[in-house]
């Protein structure tokens, strides 16, 4: 069994990176349901963030409660250490990964041990290693919820209709805004998957590597705006959204929908003049469609990419990289 105490980041208050504070804390309990994972990587995610800033960019209403001091992290891969009573399907020594207790704050990821709920965890794809599958579980189930399956019946804080996924396949033509981030590289992995043509929107330094996941249009926002120049796509995923993601309505045919995956402000009136429809939702932690997904980046046919790792007392340094902006996959936490 683990020490009784072990590292973690913790925030005491909200800020800048600086806030994140490497403290000794007690190794979590697991309660019925969970299994206690030794971590080894966790995945750096914007609502990580968006916690250590106080959620200021969400509205109120819509707010998670949470108190200080509170462990951030939601993506997490590592070795399962001990298994409560009530679980099936994990034992101690498998490998497992997971995005825990999303859309809640209290994941507590960045730590050396978890607390996981055994229905937020997959068994990590033997061909993949901790960081990489760190890297997979919010953006690699973002994508999935939003292109392949919502997978849930839980109401979205952002709109009243249930979302709807837009069929894929050849024929289809799917415009991806932020393809190189975390997201957007895995969107565009599934959307080829599935058959699509992917028009891959992001600036010049990603070209090779967009091209290299399969894109078959590259648009370099710097130079051109994919709005002057693409016309009739089927799907527009908007991975950077907020007020500028109106924009892409005018690239869609008839018929056509915009998912923005960050909320933005549309008008009414505007889309249904286009014919097209706004839809978006929220990820949420499951274990079965990363199940799904871990086939996927087990054969290969999707892949992780890793922008950068640090090591988990580093963690304010990942903060201030992911603030640089322009991640080429993801930000991961290492746990030695």
């Amino acid at each position: 069994m683990p020490a009784h105490t072990m590292r973690a980041i913790r925030l005491h208050e909200h800020g800048g990176p600086e806030v994140l504070r490497y403290d000794e804390v007690p190794v979590p309990e697991p309660g019925p349901g969970e299994v206690l994972v030794r971590v080894r990587a966790v995945g750096v995610n914007p609502p990580d963030w968006y916690l250590r800033d106080g959620l200021t960019n969400m509205p109120p209403e819509v707010r998670p409660q949470f108190d200080l001091p509170v462990v951030p992290g939601t993506d997490v891969s590592g070795v399962v250490e001990a298994v409560a009573a009530d679980v099936t399907g994990f034992a101690v020594g498998d490998e497992v990964f997971g995005l825990l207790r999303f859309p809640g704050f209290d994941g507590g990821a960045y730590a050396e041990y978890v607390a996981a709920p055994a229905s937020d965890l997959a068994h990590k794809p033997a061909g993949l290693d901790h960081v990489h599958a760190a890297g997979a579980p919010m953006a690699g189930l973002t994508a999935w919820q939003f292109l392949i399956e919502l997978g849930h019946d839980h109401p979205s804080p952002f709109q009243a209709a249930r979302h709807r996924t837009v069929p894929l396949g050849a024929g289809t033509t799917v415009l991806v805004n932020g393809a190189a981030g975390g997201v957007g590289h895995f969107a565009l992995q599934l959307a080829k998957w599935k058959g699509a043509q992917v028009i891959a929107v992001a600036s010049g330094a990603h070209e090779a590597f967009l091209r290299e996941l399969g894109a078959d249009r590259f648009i370099d926002y710097t130079k051109a705006r994919a709005e002057d120049t693409v016309r009739d796509v089927d799907l527009v995923l908007d991975c950077v959204g907020g007020r500028g993601s109106r924009r892409f309505l005018r690239t869609l045919k008839r018929g056509g929908a915009l998912f923005p995956v960050f909320f933005g402000e549309y008008d009414d009136e505007e889309t249904a003049r286009l014919g097209v429809t706004v839809s978006g939702t929220q990820v949420r932690s499951s274990g079965a469609q990363l199940t799904e997904l871990g086939r996927l980046l087990d054969a290969g046919t999707v892949r992780v990419a890793v922008d950068s790792t640090f090591p988990l007392a580093d963690a304010r340094a990942a903060h201030e990289r992911a603030a640089r902006g322009h991640i080429q996959g993801k930000i991961v936490l290492t746990v030695a």
